[in-house]
């Protein structure tokens, strides 16, 4: 789902839910606006992977480079199904 998709989803849902309390919509709010952060900053590390990438095709050695690729992959995954847990209204559960 794209981001605009994702934002158009969620404020449907809310507009039709006349149950939510002023604070479950500002946990969600809090929460989302978290998430798009950690989406800003992984997209930051993808770019200094590409960087990275671009060193290594340069003949330059990087012991630890698949183990930060790696990492950085279980953060994106981490982020993306709390995102999805977010869409589905579950933000409680665990990861």
């Amino acid at each position: 789902m794209s981001v605009a998709g994702f934002l158009a989803h969620s404020a449907l849902a809310a507009a039709r839910d006349q149950s939510r309390t002023a604070a479950t919509i500002a946990t969600e709010r809090d929460i989302l606006t978290a998430l798009f952060g950690v989406r800003r900053q992984l997209g930051w590390a993808g770019s200094n992977v590409n960087q990275a990438v671009k060193a290594l095709n340069s003949g330059v050695d990087a012991p630890h480079f698949a183990a930060a690729l790696a990492d950085l992959q279980r953060a994106a995954q981490a982020v993306q199904r709390a995102a999805d847990r977010v869409a589905n209204g579950q933000e409680g559960e665990a990861a």
